[in-house]
């Protein structure tokens, strides 16, 4: 993965923006982080998610899923599927509760996560199999509930640096090793963004074009239905605060979150959190409307976890005890609750969401 980022380095003359050097380390085909064979979640990997912490959150995503199949069309599409626990905590629970989806379908890039998806939806639900569908491709027009867990931090973003005597783009050159290297930013999309956001001197931040592009593309292609975005980040005012000054890219390798981007290229997550006011903007502008915004802790009281942990049998003590420390994990401030965002987009959509019954923070964007 190094000498392939070298080489691009030097056929583009020495330099990188940071988003090719995401965009390569994570998905350059066979040897990216994301495409390549290496275990990413689990114990064994290098992060966990919260569908791997408890069996709850897919159970009660499953609940704000099942109000939202009431009022369009039959279909679940989840982006980035990860292990396929959540596709099969969300499929299990929407069994339970008689609205099962026409179709669900995974749309996943990396070869290894198809196949250990399909293991897990096979053991898990072999009767569900005709329902389940892989697909390369967004489909051109879709109809129903995409979803998304911690997809919008893993795209591809760029980094930039605000000075005294301007805006650069932060990137990557090589000498002996991969080193930093700053550009001023010229005129054009990514410069206009850094101009609005407005950041004082001496400050480095990411601003994603890919995550808005992305929503953008999703509204395209969603007919009647919405859009369910979860991960890590806050409102842009929030996001470019003074006192975050280093922005928030991030790398996880078994299990240990640093910030060395450069540190075994192609075997470790580069992340960075989500400008969730981006997210709203892309989607309004694009046609949707905002449904909902909430913490993660929210959301999940809001659509049940509290009735699901409490109707768990009593009799098994083991299980339910793992149950409370996972449901702990996912709504304690210190740990996933805060942090943790829902936003949800729509179209067509016109009753209120049970997710975001109280505690709506759309002002906050």
């Amino acid at each position: 993965m190094s000498e392939t980022i070298h080489r691009e380095i030097d056929t583009t003359g020495g330099w990188i923006g940071f988003a090719r050097f995401m965009e390569l380390a994570l998905y350059a085909p066979g040897l990216g982080y994301y495409v390549a064979g290496a275990a990413k979640l689990g114990g064994e990997g290098d992060f966990v998610t919260a569908p791997e912490i408890s069996p709850l959150f897919g159970r009660t995503l499953a609940r704000q899923i099942a109000q939202l199949l009431e009022c369009s069309a039959g279909h679940v599409l989840e982006l980035g599927a990860g292990s396929g626990t959540m596709a099969a905590d969300v499929l299990g629970e929407l069994q339970n509760v008689d609205r099962l989806p026409q179709r669900y379908l995974i749309l996943e890039t990396s070869p290894q996560l198809v196949e250990r998806q399909q293991r897990t939806l096979q053991q898990r639900h072999p009767a569900l199999k005709d329902r389940i569908e892989w697909i390369s491709a967004l489909p051109a027009g879709f109809g129903g509930i995409v979803i998304a867990n911690e997809v919008l931090d893993a795209l591809p973003t760029h980094l930039v640096v605000w000075r005294r005597g301007g805006i650069y783009e932060r990137g990557v050159s090589w000498k002996d090793r991969f080193v930093w290297a700053d550009r001023p930013l010229p005129l054009g999309t990514l410069r206009s963004a850094a101009e609005a956001i407005g950041a004082e001197a001496d400050y480095v931040s990411e601003i994603s074009l890919v995550v808005p592009a992305l929503v953008r593309t999703l509204s395209a292609t969603l007919r009647k239905g919405a859009l369910l975005l979860i991960d890590y980040g806050f409102g842009r005012r929030e996001y470019y605060h003074p006192q975050r000054l280093q922005g928030t890219l991030m790398c996880h390798y078994r299990h240990r979150a640093h910030d060395d981007p450069f540190f075994l290229p192609g075997l470790q997550d580069l992340t960075a959190h989500v400008d969730f006011t981006a997210v709203a903007e892309a989607g309004i502008e694009s046609g949707l409307k905002l449904l909902g915004y909430a913490t993660q802790a929210q959301f999940l009281v809001n659509s049940g976890i509290t009735q699901l942990l409490e109707g768990h049998p009593g009799d098994a003590t083991t299980s339910r005890f793992a149950l409370t420390a996972g449901a702990q994990k996912l709504l304690s401030p210190a740990e996933m609750g805060e942090l943790f965002k829902v936003i949800a987009l729509g179209r067509g959509i016109d009753r209120p969401l049970i997710g975001f019954a109280s505690g709506d923070k759309s002002r906050l964007l």
